[in-house]
Order: structure tokens, then sequence, then C-alpha cells
């Protein structure tokens, strides 16, 4: 088994030590994974974040003292009130403790409220709200794995650091693009470089060859696609029709993961630059958590929010271990925020007063078809942003549990 595997279950054994059942509700630690199982978040999340929680279960031994450890899930179906009516059920009756995962922001932050009100906690791993650590910050949530601030970050900064100076947006015309364009674009600014122009397009497009054809005039040395999903993959199908990428000009997808590569194929997709705060095959520790993933889950690499999971549920045992019961969800994430996070997926970092979990994120580029050794070798890394400079910084949020000068 792998060292690492090993010495952080041994740290995990030494926090289990203790508890006895009186101090836990219901005499079991229940961990409801709610997100959508099978609609269009379901690759990325769905039930490989159910195999990921149960992972992070397995490596802390199963248990807390003599108290059992159990994961219960949830569908969603991206409607806020059935997410909600899931988690209220949850909550009142079902004895779960914390829930994890949550894509779809709306439901996240609606959510968000329900714990506090409950007094439980939520880690919110699939959605990429910076309200969450902002103005819908709270004492009971943290915020996993990525948000919109971080990828903007950490694709605009690197992609100018490498020459990509001059950038043209492809933007879907609703909240989430605007959002984006405005980000990236003045990240892109504050690092020296300039935007050039943008486009926007209309939610669900099929056809968007003449917004690529306004891109490729722009002369810009990069074309920012502020989309995602069927957009995205859309984009850039037709992106390579035209030989946007052989023609020396740079894609930067903004909200690109692992499954929309894999499902666009690198022949389409094969060198657009995107970033991820984790990727499969990034190193030692990286690759024994994808082949405890791949081996419970068909053989499929990990997503980032897979991984964030796995991570954020990790966290919270060993943060329940040390507060020694999991009545007090103000206390367990108080405790999450005291304690350092380490882990297979993510290495080590922490987690701020606002409740963003900090962590480096790193620029990949899509590779070629001929480069490719396998099904899932589909990045090639090409630049990092420390955890430091990555997210928003903590008095830019809005979060009222931010002291104030």
């Amino acid at each position: 088994m792998h060292h690492r595997w090993i010495a952080l279950a041994a740290g995990c054994l030494s926090l289990m030590a203790g508890p006895a059942s009186a101090e836990f509700t219901g005499g079991v630690l229940r961990i409801g994974v709610l997100n959508d199982q099978s609609g269009i978040y379901a690759d990325m999340a769905g039930p490989g974040s159910v195999v990921a929680a149960k992972i992070a279960v397995e490596q802390f031994g199963g248990k807390i003292g003599n108290v059992p450890i159990e994961i219960v899930t949830g569908d969603h179906q991206n409607k806020p009130d059935v997410g909600l009516n899931i988690a209220r059920q949850w909550l009142d009756v079902g004895g779960v403790d914390m829930i994890a995962d949550i894509p779809n922001s709306s439901i996240a932050l609606a959510l968000s409220g329900l714990v506090k009100e409950k007094n439980k906690v939520a880690v919110i791993t699939t959605s990429n709200s910076n309200r969450l650590t902002g103005d819908s910050c709270s004492p009971n949530h943290v915020h996993w794995t990525l948000d919109n601030y971080s990828l903007a970050k950490s694709t605009g900064t690197e992609v100018v650091k490498s020459g990509g100076t001059s950038w043209f947006f492809i933007t879907a015309d609703y909240a989430f693009g605007h959002d984006m364009e405005r980000e990236a674009g003045q990240i892109v600014k504050d690092a020296g470089g300039t935007v050039v122009g943008s486009v926007r397009h209309p939610l669900s497009t099929s056809d968007l060859s003449s917004f690529l054809v306004q891109a490729q005039g722009s002369g810009a040395k990069v074309i920012g696609l502020a989309n995602a999903g069927s957009d995205f993959t859309n984009a850039m199908k037709q992106a390579a029709e035209f030989g946007i990428t052989q023609s020396g000009q740079r894609i930067a997808g903004l909200a690109v993961y692992l499954t929309d590569v894999r499902s666009l194929g690198l022949s389409s997709g094969q060198g657009i630059y995107l970033s991820e705060p984790f990727y499969w095959d990034l190193n030692d520790d990286t690759r024994a958590f994808a082949k405890a993933f791949g081996e419970r889950h068909g053989g499929a690499m990990p997503t980032s929010f897979q991984a964030g999971v796995y991570s954020g549920v990790l966290h919270y045992l060993k943060a329940v271990a040390a507060v020694g019961g999991d009545a007090d969800g103000r206390a367990i994430v108080a405790k999450m925020k005291e304690l350092p996070t380490d882990d297979l997926a993510f290495g080590k970092g922490y987690v701020r007063v606002d409740g963003r979990k900090i962590h480096p994120m790193y620029l990949f580029r899509v590779k070629a078809p001929g480069q490719s050794k396998g099904t899932w070798d589909l990045y090639e890394k090409k630049g990092e942003t420390s955890g430091d400079q990555a997210f928003k910084p903590l008095n830019g949020g809005g979060c009222s549990l931010v002291p104030q000068n």
C-alpha cells in the first residue's frame, strides 16, 4: 500500500481514540452525499462522489472510537426544491450530521442557510459560487475544491505569464458567463495583458461559428471561453474545424473539467488551456488516490470535484474526532479551520476563517492525440499558482466572519 496512505491512516487512527457513542446523536456519524446522480453533473460528481466519500471513511478507519460512520446518498436532480427537501428530511429525521458535494450553486447557497439554521455542517465541494465565502459565508459550511475566481486567476495569470498577453472572450450570455468574463478580464489586465474585445452568445447555442470567426479575426493571442458544458464542447469542436489552435491562437477554457475533455476527445480538445486544483496523474499521492478510486468506479479516474469530496469528508472526520462529538456543527467547522489539511488528493493546506479551503491551482494544456498514452492521459502541467495567490484575498469577498480592521 502507498506509504502516504499508511501515514495518513495512522494519523487518523490517533484521532479516533476516546469518544463514546453517547457523544454522537443516534450512536452513529452519518454523512449525506447530495448531488446530481443521473443528469448533467453526474459524470463530474454523481456516483463517483459517493465512491470518494467512502474512500475517505475507509482511510479514516470506518469509525470514531466505537461509533460507526455511514454514507447516505440523495439525488437533487438539479432542482432546488428537491435538494432542500432531501436535506431537510435528512437533518430533521434522518440523523444526517454533514452534507457533502452539492453541485448547482442555487442549491448550495440555499443549503448553507439550512445547515446554519440546524447547526449542522455542509462541505460544499462541487459549486463554483464565490458567494459561498462572500456574502453567503456562514460558520456552518466550508467551500472546498475551487471557485470562479480561482479558475479565472490561475488560467488568466499563468497564460499571460507564458506570452498570451491579448485576449478576446466568447461568453455565455447569463450570470455565470458575465461573472467569469469580468473576473478573468480584470485578472488578465492585472497580470499585464489586454482585453481586445468580447462577444456574447445565447445559452445552449449549437452554432458558434460566427462568434469564433469574430474571435479569430480579432488578432488576440488568446480566445477565452467564458462558457461551460455543451456550449464549451460545441465551441471546441467548431474551433477544431476552423483550425484555430493550429493557426497559433490559444484557447483558454475558464470552466472546463476532466470529464468535459474526456467527452470532447483529444482531437477537438488538444491545445486548450485550463485550470484545476487536482489531476489524477499529478504526483505519487494523486496516483495512489486515483488507483483506489478507479478500482471502485469501473476504472474511471477522479475529477477535481470527486477528489474534493474525498478531501473534505476526510478533514471533517478529523475535526469531529478532535471535537469528540457530532452535535455542534459550528464547533466542528471551527475545528476544521483550526486543523491543517493533509490528504492524497490536495496535499497540505488549510481552511480560512471565511470557510475557503486553500491549496494550489494548476494550469494544464490538453494533450494532442499523439501525446496521450491512455484513455485518461489528457493533461500536461504548464504552470502553478500557490494557494495564497489562487483564491480571492480574504478581505475582498465581503464575508461577515472576517474581522474588520
